[in-house]
Protein backbone atom coordinates (compact mmCIF):
# COMPACT_ATOMS: atom_id res chain seq x y z
CA UNK A 1 0.00 0.00 0.00
CA UNK A 2 1.30 3.43 -0.95
CA UNK A 3 2.21 5.26 2.29
CA UNK A 4 2.88 8.65 0.70
CA UNK A 5 -0.39 10.04 -0.65
CA UNK A 6 0.80 13.43 -1.93
CA UNK A 7 4.37 14.41 -2.71
CA UNK A 8 5.32 17.69 -4.37
CA UNK A 9 8.76 19.05 -5.18
CA UNK A 10 9.26 22.70 -6.15
CA UNK A 11 5.64 22.78 -7.27
CA UNK A 12 4.89 26.09 -8.96
CA UNK A 13 1.76 27.57 -10.52
CA UNK A 14 1.75 30.86 -12.40
CA UNK A 15 -1.45 32.37 -13.78
CA UNK A 16 -1.62 34.90 -16.57
CA UNK A 17 -3.90 37.88 -15.96
CA UNK A 18 -3.94 40.25 -18.90
CA UNK A 19 -0.30 41.27 -19.35
CA UNK A 20 0.73 40.11 -15.88
CA UNK A 21 1.90 36.74 -14.58
CA UNK A 22 0.83 36.07 -11.01
CA UNK A 23 2.71 33.51 -8.94
CA UNK A 24 -0.01 31.63 -7.06
CA UNK A 25 2.27 28.91 -5.69
CA UNK A 26 6.06 28.96 -5.61
CA UNK A 27 8.34 25.92 -5.34
CA UNK A 28 6.20 24.14 -2.74
CA UNK A 29 7.56 20.97 -1.14
CA UNK A 30 4.72 19.06 0.50
CA UNK A 31 4.42 15.47 1.70
CA UNK A 32 1.17 13.94 2.95
CA UNK A 33 1.08 10.40 4.31
CA UNK A 34 -1.78 7.96 4.51
CA UNK A 35 -4.01 8.69 7.50
CA UNK A 36 -2.89 12.31 7.88
CA UNK A 37 -5.39 15.11 8.51
CA UNK A 38 -3.78 18.43 7.59
CA UNK A 39 -5.16 21.96 7.50
CA UNK A 40 -3.68 24.40 4.99
CA UNK A 41 -3.96 27.89 6.47
CA UNK A 42 -3.31 31.33 5.09
CA UNK A 43 -5.12 34.51 4.06
CA UNK A 44 -7.24 34.75 0.94
CA UNK A 45 -5.13 34.60 -2.20
CA UNK A 46 -2.20 32.94 -0.47
CA UNK A 47 -2.21 29.83 -2.69
CA UNK A 48 -4.10 27.35 -0.47
CA UNK A 49 -6.78 26.48 -2.99
CA UNK A 50 -4.23 26.39 -5.79
CA UNK A 51 -2.33 23.61 -4.03
CA UNK A 52 -5.58 21.72 -3.40
CA UNK A 53 -6.68 22.01 -7.03
CA UNK A 54 -3.30 20.79 -8.24
CA UNK A 55 -3.53 17.78 -5.91
CA UNK A 56 -6.95 16.94 -7.35
CA UNK A 57 -5.69 17.27 -10.93
CA UNK A 58 -8.16 20.12 -11.42
CA UNK A 59 -5.27 22.24 -12.66
CA UNK A 60 -1.78 21.58 -14.00
CA UNK A 61 1.44 22.98 -12.54
CA UNK A 62 3.64 25.44 -14.39
CA UNK A 63 6.75 23.67 -13.14
CA UNK A 64 7.88 21.25 -10.46
CA UNK A 65 6.44 17.82 -9.76
CA UNK A 66 3.39 16.39 -8.04
CA UNK A 67 2.69 12.73 -7.40
CA UNK A 68 -0.50 11.46 -5.80
CA UNK A 69 -0.51 7.81 -4.69
CA UNK A 70 2.64 7.38 -6.74
CA UNK A 71 1.02 8.71 -9.94
CA UNK A 72 2.52 11.63 -11.82
CA UNK A 73 -0.84 13.33 -12.22
CA UNK A 74 0.55 16.22 -14.25
CA UNK A 75 1.34 13.67 -16.97
CA UNK A 76 -2.22 12.33 -17.18
CA UNK A 77 -4.06 12.98 -20.40
CA UNK A 78 -7.28 14.96 -20.18
CA UNK A 79 -9.47 11.93 -20.84
CA UNK A 80 -7.71 10.01 -18.04
CA UNK A 81 -8.06 12.68 -15.36
CA UNK A 82 -11.80 12.34 -14.61
CA UNK A 83 -11.57 8.58 -14.14
CA UNK A 84 -8.43 8.90 -12.00
CA UNK A 85 -9.99 11.56 -9.79
CA UNK A 86 -13.22 9.60 -9.45
CA UNK A 87 -11.31 6.57 -8.15
CA UNK A 88 -8.93 8.30 -5.77
CA UNK A 89 -10.10 11.79 -4.73
CA UNK A 90 -13.23 13.10 -3.04
CA UNK A 91 -13.48 16.90 -3.35
CA UNK A 92 -15.67 19.06 -1.08
CA UNK A 93 -16.39 22.61 -2.25
CA UNK A 94 -17.24 25.64 -0.12
CA UNK A 95 -20.40 26.27 -2.15
CA UNK A 96 -21.53 22.60 -1.96
CA UNK A 97 -21.91 22.33 -5.79
CA UNK A 98 -25.06 20.21 -5.56
CA UNK A 99 -27.34 20.01 -8.58
CA UNK A 100 -30.62 21.65 -7.48
CA UNK A 101 -32.95 19.49 -9.61
CA UNK A 102 -31.54 16.25 -8.18
CA UNK A 103 -32.37 14.73 -4.81
CA UNK A 104 -29.73 14.10 -2.16
CA UNK A 105 -29.57 10.48 -3.28
CA UNK A 106 -29.21 11.43 -6.94
CA UNK A 107 -26.47 13.97 -6.18
CA UNK A 108 -24.50 11.42 -4.19
CA UNK A 109 -24.98 8.78 -6.87
CA UNK A 110 -23.43 10.88 -9.65
CA UNK A 111 -19.78 9.75 -9.23
CA UNK A 112 -20.88 6.12 -9.26
CA UNK A 113 -22.26 6.50 -12.77
CA UNK A 114 -18.67 6.67 -14.00
CA UNK A 115 -18.05 3.23 -12.50
CA UNK A 116 -19.13 -0.23 -13.54
CA UNK A 117 -22.01 -0.77 -11.15
CA UNK A 118 -25.57 -1.92 -11.41
CA UNK A 119 -28.37 0.48 -10.49
CA UNK A 120 -29.00 -1.47 -7.29
CA UNK A 121 -25.32 -1.24 -6.32
CA UNK A 122 -25.35 2.52 -6.90
CA UNK A 123 -28.45 2.92 -4.76
CA UNK A 124 -26.96 0.85 -1.94
CA UNK A 125 -23.67 2.78 -1.98
CA UNK A 126 -25.45 6.14 -2.08
CA UNK A 127 -27.74 5.27 0.79
CA UNK A 128 -24.83 3.99 2.86
CA UNK A 129 -22.88 7.22 2.30
CA UNK A 130 -25.88 9.35 3.28
CA UNK A 131 -26.44 7.27 6.41
CA UNK A 132 -22.78 7.68 7.31
CA UNK A 133 -23.13 11.48 7.26
CA UNK A 134 -26.36 11.31 9.26
CA UNK A 135 -28.78 11.96 6.41
CA UNK A 136 -30.32 8.55 5.86
CA UNK A 137 -33.76 10.13 6.31
CA UNK A 138 -33.12 12.83 3.67
CA UNK A 139 -32.42 10.71 0.60
CA UNK A 140 -35.41 12.08 -1.31
CA UNK A 141 -34.94 15.72 -0.36
CA UNK A 142 -33.79 18.34 -2.85
CA UNK A 143 -31.02 20.81 -1.91
CA UNK A 144 -33.56 23.62 -1.42
CA UNK A 145 -35.25 21.49 1.26
CA UNK A 146 -32.02 21.15 3.27
CA UNK A 147 -30.11 23.47 5.57
CA UNK A 148 -26.63 24.65 4.59
CA UNK A 149 -25.05 22.16 6.95
CA UNK A 150 -27.13 19.34 5.51
CA UNK A 151 -26.19 20.37 1.97
CA UNK A 152 -22.52 20.22 2.89
CA UNK A 153 -22.99 16.78 4.44
CA UNK A 154 -24.63 15.63 1.19
CA UNK A 155 -21.56 17.00 -0.61
CA UNK A 156 -19.31 15.03 1.73
CA UNK A 157 -21.38 11.90 1.11
CA UNK A 158 -20.88 12.45 -2.62
CA UNK A 159 -17.13 12.87 -2.03
CA UNK A 160 -16.81 9.57 -0.12
CA UNK A 161 -19.29 7.39 -2.02
CA UNK A 162 -16.55 5.93 -4.25
CA UNK A 163 -14.40 5.16 -1.19
CA UNK A 164 -11.56 7.46 -2.29
CA UNK A 165 -8.06 7.41 -0.84
CA UNK A 166 -8.01 11.16 -0.32
CA UNK A 167 -10.56 13.78 0.77
CA UNK A 168 -9.81 17.39 -0.18
CA UNK A 169 -12.05 20.09 1.29
CA UNK A 170 -11.79 23.71 0.16
CA UNK A 171 -13.15 26.02 2.91
CA UNK A 172 -15.84 23.42 3.74
CA UNK A 173 -17.33 25.59 6.51
CA UNK A 174 -17.01 28.97 4.81
CA UNK A 175 -20.76 29.26 4.10
CA UNK A 176 -22.01 27.70 7.33
CA UNK A 177 -23.15 28.92 10.73
CA UNK A 178 -21.17 27.90 13.81
CA UNK A 179 -23.28 24.84 14.68
CA UNK A 180 -23.32 23.50 11.12
CA UNK A 181 -19.59 24.11 10.80
CA UNK A 182 -18.98 22.12 13.99
CA UNK A 183 -20.99 19.19 12.59
CA UNK A 184 -19.10 19.19 9.28
CA UNK A 185 -15.68 19.40 10.94
CA UNK A 186 -16.58 16.64 13.40
CA UNK A 187 -17.66 14.49 10.46
CA UNK A 188 -14.37 15.05 8.63
CA UNK A 189 -12.43 14.15 11.75
CA UNK A 190 -14.53 11.00 12.16
CA UNK A 191 -13.80 9.99 8.57
CA UNK A 192 -10.11 10.39 9.37
CA UNK A 193 -10.04 8.68 12.76
CA UNK A 194 -12.59 5.88 12.32
CA UNK A 195 -12.33 5.15 8.60
CA UNK A 196 -8.67 6.01 8.03
CA UNK A 197 -9.31 8.59 5.33
CA UNK A 198 -6.51 10.97 4.46
CA UNK A 199 -7.88 14.50 4.66
CA UNK A 200 -6.67 17.97 3.67
CA UNK A 201 -8.78 21.03 4.40
CA UNK A 202 -8.14 24.57 3.26
CA UNK A 203 -9.21 27.20 5.78
CA UNK A 204 -8.39 30.61 7.18
CA UNK A 205 -10.34 29.82 10.37
CA UNK A 206 -8.17 28.79 13.35
CA UNK A 207 -11.13 26.99 14.95
CA UNK A 208 -11.57 24.81 11.86
CA UNK A 209 -7.84 24.12 11.69
CA UNK A 210 -7.86 22.73 15.22
CA UNK A 211 -9.87 19.74 14.02
CA UNK A 212 -6.90 18.66 11.93
CA UNK A 213 -3.88 16.83 13.32
CA UNK A 214 -1.39 19.10 11.65
CA UNK A 215 -1.27 22.61 10.16
CA UNK A 216 0.77 23.95 7.26
CA UNK A 217 0.82 27.67 6.51
CA UNK A 218 0.95 29.37 3.12
CA UNK A 219 1.92 33.03 2.75
CA UNK A 220 1.89 34.79 -0.63
CA UNK A 221 2.35 31.58 -2.56
CA UNK A 222 5.08 30.17 -0.33
CA UNK A 223 4.39 26.99 1.63
CA UNK A 224 6.15 27.38 4.95
CA UNK A 225 8.27 24.46 6.25
CA UNK A 226 6.54 21.95 8.49
CA UNK A 227 6.27 23.36 12.00
CA UNK A 228 6.84 26.96 10.90
CA UNK A 229 4.29 29.71 11.56
CA UNK A 230 3.72 33.05 9.79
CA UNK A 231 5.73 34.75 12.52
CA UNK A 232 8.75 32.71 11.37
CA UNK A 233 8.30 33.56 7.72
CA UNK A 234 10.81 35.57 5.72
CA UNK A 235 9.62 36.13 2.14
CA UNK A 236 11.88 34.78 -0.57
CA UNK A 237 12.88 36.96 -3.50
CA UNK A 238 9.76 37.24 -5.68
CA UNK A 239 9.75 35.73 -9.15
CA UNK A 240 10.29 38.07 -12.06
CA UNK A 241 7.12 38.84 -13.95
CA UNK A 242 7.23 39.97 -17.53
CA UNK A 243 4.99 42.85 -18.58
CA UNK A 244 5.01 44.75 -21.87
CA UNK A 245 7.72 47.39 -21.87
CA UNK A 246 8.99 46.38 -18.44
CA UNK A 247 10.67 42.97 -18.61
CA UNK A 248 12.06 43.13 -15.08
CA UNK A 249 8.90 44.11 -13.22
CA UNK A 250 7.53 41.74 -10.57
CA UNK A 251 4.27 40.85 -8.85
CA UNK A 252 3.23 38.65 -5.99
CA UNK A 253 0.36 36.21 -5.69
Amino acid sequence: MQDVVIETRKLTKIYKRDEFEVVALKEADFTLRRGDFVALMGPSGSGKSTLLHLAAAMDKPTSGSIRVLGEDIAALRDREIAAWRNRHVGFVFQSFNLIPVLTAHENVELPLKLMRMTRQQREEHSRTALELVGLGDRVGHFPRQLSGGQEQRVAIARAIVTDPDLILADEPTGNLDANSAQEVLTLLRRLNEEFGKTVVIVTHDPHAARFARGIRYIEKGELLPEGATPEDWTPATPFAVTTPGNPKSSAQA
